[in-house]
């Protein structure tokens, strides 16, 4: 379905999605209601309408709030001329607000300024610090002109309500997936063709080269920053401390290949993972295909990141964010510790292993060997399915679509866990700081386990770790005697 060509078409769609998007907020406010009826007829109603009403205003005044620390062009002039000449190369004529936020992201926000429309532009403090200029500079275009693109009213309305159906369908009680998903499908093309001429004016800028390495490089630092960075902070929280370093560590990591390896694997099984057709975004791939092969950057802006005259209290912020506190250079609690001082053991301690618990658990077994030997076996006949439901329960609440992609992940991430548990007595080696999977194996070979047994679920073949498996217990006997 072309909605460019049908107007009427689209605007029904968008207020299809709204109305299945609400439709559950809206049965549990009619309960509410009746409910308090049928309790006492009169004052005591008010109470659930009140309730039902306070969470409706208390979400609009959520939207409301820009998050984030502002950055102004008289305190950062090398940013500010970097935006203001992307703005206008692209022809986007708003006032703009830059914003730095403590996560990996981009995007434009509608705003006020001095009583007028302004758009705030969010900027993630590690694409500030860890992109380059060009690459910075496309990350920009791309969000400037991707609203240009979807500014029009009828695009607008279909992207509104594809935001808000999308957000329902990840809470506990979601619409119905029958109602929503054929809605989501047949309004996700227009927004995809946004996103692919997005990138095809930033590469108009900033050169298809530049746009890119910004597509692949901010992928990178995502799944890095939700797989490494969110296990460091998780841990850490539990022991009232928080990373001062963090985005130091986090730079240092990503440029490590295994990591690189391991977060570009993240990427694709995300691209992988869209339930009811709720993203926004082609798959990766898919964008870097379609960018244009002869586009010449328009102008240069630098190999190295933008400078910010205020890092460092632009990191200080970022890490207070983060780590809940209003002031990180006066509050005391929680303490700062540093990761890059931390010994591998200390830093693999971070790391979740409850995939190795599970599985003992899943299947029955008391020791790692005997539980790995029953999944396996299960990877073997093709049950597996069944055992990596007993791993996540929610697996059964997920579209079929996605199910089985989060299920190998499930699968492989317990695998790996129980194979490392079983190969360090075998004299198997830490050979990665920052990755406790990836093991020196007795004839000196590096073998990242994770990645081996990614291989063993998406082939269904268990023959390679079963090998492993068999060495390591045959290390153990010659040990023993």
């Amino acid at each position: 379905m072309d909605i460019r060509t049908s107007p009427l078409r689209a605007w029904m769609l968008a207020a299809a999605m709204l109305v299945v998007a609400w439709l559950p907020t809206a049965v549990v406010g009619v309960a509410l209601v009746l409910a308090g009826l049928a309790w006492a007829p009169h004052a005591v109603v008010l109470v659930p309408l009140t309730l039902f009403v306070a969470g409706f205003v208390g979400e609009a005044m959520r939207r409301e709030r820009l998050p984030g620390k502002a950055l102004r062009p008289g305190d950062e002039p090398e940013l500010a001329a970097l935006v203001r000449d992307v703005a206008g190369r692209i022809g986007f004529r708003e006032p703009l607000l830059v914003r730095v936020v403590p996560t990996v992201d981009a995007s434009l926000a509608p705003t006020r300024a001095a009583g007028g429309r302004a758009y705030a532009l969010l900027l993630g403090y590690p694409l500030l610090r860890l992109l380059s200029a060009d690459q910075l500079a496309s990350v920009v275009a791309h969000e400037l002109a991707h609203e240009e693109h979807v500014r029009d009213r009828r695009t607008a309305a279909l992207r509104f309500a594809r935001q808000v159906l999308a957000d329902r369908m990840e809470r506990r009680f979601r619409p119905l997936a029958r109602l929503a998903a054929p809605l989501l499908r047949a309004s996700q093309p227009p927004m995809w063709r946004a996103e692919l001429a997005a990138d095809a004016d930033a590469a108009r800028v900033t050169g298809s080269a530049a746009t890119a390495q910004a597509l692949r490089r901010t992928g990178l630092l995502h799944e890095a920053f939700e797989g490494l960075g969110s296990t460091w902070w998780s841990a850490l929280t539990e022991e009232d401390t928080y990373p001062v370093d963090f985005y130091d560590a986090l730079e240092t990591a990503v440029r490590d290949p295994y990591v690189a390896a391991r977060a570009a694997r993240g990427v694709a099984e995300e691209d992988a993972v869209a339930p009811y057709a709720t993203a926004d975004h082609p798959p990766a791939e898919q964008r870097l295909a379609a960018l244009p092969p002869d586009a010449v950057a328009a102008a240069a802006y630098g190999a190295e990141p933008v400078t910010l005259r205020a890092a460092a209290s632009i990191e200080r912020w970022c890490l207070g964010g983060l780590a809940g506190l209003d002031d990180p250079d006066l509050d005391d609690d929680p303490r700062p510790v540093r990761l890059l001082d931390m010994a591998p053991d200390q830093l693999h301690a971070l790391g979740d292993e409850t995939g190795k618990d599970l599985l003992l658990l899943a299947t029955g077994e008391e020791s790692p060997e005997r539980a790995l030997s029953a999944a396996l076996d299960a990877l073997a006949d093709g049950t597996w399915l069944r055992l990596a439901g007993l791993l996540e329960p929610g697996l059964r609440r997920m579209p079929a679509a996605a199910r089985t992609t989060v299920a190998q992940a499930v699968l492989t991430a317990a695998l790996a866990q129980t194979l490392h548990a079983v190969l360090r007595p075998a004299g198997w080696t830490r050979a990665h700081r920052w990755l406790a999977t990836v093991l020196t194996a007795p004839d000196g070979t590096v073998t990242d386990l994770h990645e081996l047994a990614a291989q063993a679920v998406r082939a269904g073949d268990p023959a390679p770790l079963r090998a492993l498996l068999t060495a390591a217990a045959k290390t153990r006997k010659e040990a023993a005697a």
